[in-house]
């Protein structure tokens, strides 16, 4: 049996990354998708963390990314608006390559947005707007999925999980981050509880005909349902309207026909957006930060939590402690570094 062990937030990314790039992936598609899946683990978030490794290398095998992209930045139009063409790749490097020209624009109009357009979309978007966060600037993302969701009062999927995340800067200390999937759960929880043997919370999910199940492996197969039915429904439908259909992407329908399968990652394109809360501020009183403590502060002396408070307390212990694996995950990571040279990829 493998031992488990206790790493780094970056010796973890060193370690993933290997395994990427001993798999065909280059140095910009690697390491950006290894950092996101170690800062997963780092924050407890074991449903965006080294499982979804396999994942990655299932679409790279089934060519449908490209492990050698380089993402472009469009030509510039003299507008808010800043293009990324992921060029099959995954949208984690766009969207590192994006970012700085994002900021730069939302602080010179106020507001911005930054569209990524073909690429394949790995993880939340947490990782998005908390950068966002980090230059100072309020962040809303959004993307479509594959088709795995049932509108409200519908039996078969259609929507995507299609998440949502916002950031907001907090100077002094950890942005004010939310993110979260339009469906009752992300699909990964899904997965996770079907590893385990675990049966779905009730009203999570249909099945293939279309009735309500509790069961993992029937609920894969058929759809999930959204969150707070008819509101969820219609969030989520706005998703696919603002960064599918309107930036000439694909929608979470499209993206399920041009995989054939929802054991890959899906192809669709993404959009975030900055807002320079000075400069919606303008010249009216009060600093829009300091307002911002005022109301998180009223919401704490509730005996309320803010979101990502437990991934943040994760965080800290992992920064304090290092990332604990267990043997079992200590195993997959050296099985697939070894199946890199065994496929001679």
């Amino acid at each position: 049996m493998t031992d488990g062990a206790t790493l780094t937030t970056e010796a973890l990314a060193q370690r993933i990354g290997a395994i990427f790039r001993a798999h065909g992936l280059n140095a910009v598609q690697a390491e950006a998708i290894a950092g996101v899946i170690a800062a997963a683990e780092r924050d407890a978030c074991k449903s965006h963390g080294i499982y979804r490794i396999e994942g990655v290398l299932r679409t790279l095998r089934a060519k449908k990314v490209l492990g050698d992209a380089l993402p472009e930045v469009s030509a510039d139009d003299g507008t808010a608006i800043v293009r990324v063409d992921a060029r099959g790749g995954f949208s984690n490097p766009a969207f590192a390559l994006g970012l700085p020209l994002l900021a730069e624009r939302a602080r010179a109009f106020g507001l911005a947005a930054l569209v990524i357009n073909e690429g394949t979309h790995f993880a939340a978007l947490w990782p998005e707007v908390k950068a966002v966060a980090a230059c100072g600037l309020a962040g809303l993302a959004l993307c479509p999925s594959y088709a795995t969701v049932a509108p409200a009062g519908g039996r078969t999927a259609l929507l995507g999980t299609n998440r949502l995340a916002f950031g907001w800067p907090r100077p002094g200390g950890l942005p004010y981050v939310f993110d979260f999937a339009t469906s009752v759960a992300a699909r990964g929880e899904i997965e996770l509880r079907r590893r385990a043997g675990e049966s779905l919370p009730e009203g999570w999910a249909l099945d293939a005909a279309g009735a309500p199940t509790t069961v993992p492996e029937e609920a894969l197969a058929g759809a999930m349902l959204p969150f707070g039915g008819h509101k969820g429904s219609a969030i989520s439908t706005m998703i696919e309207l603002l960064a599918g259909i309107m930036i000439g992407d694909l929608i979470s329908p499209e993206a399920l026909a041009h995989l054939g399968t929802t054991a890959l990652s899906p192809r669709h394109g993404e959009v975030i957006l900055a807002f320079s809360p000075e400069a919606f501020a303008g010249h009216r009183a009060g600093d829009p930060f300091a307002r911002g403590e005022r109301l998180f502060e009223a919401i704490l002396d509730q005996g309320a939590r803010l979101p990502s408070e437990r991934r943040f307390r994760a965080r800290a212990e992992a920064e304090r402690t290092g990332i604990v694996l267990s043997g079992a995950e200590v195993a997959l990571l050296e099985r697939l570094l070894a199946e890199a040279g065994e496929r001679g990829d």
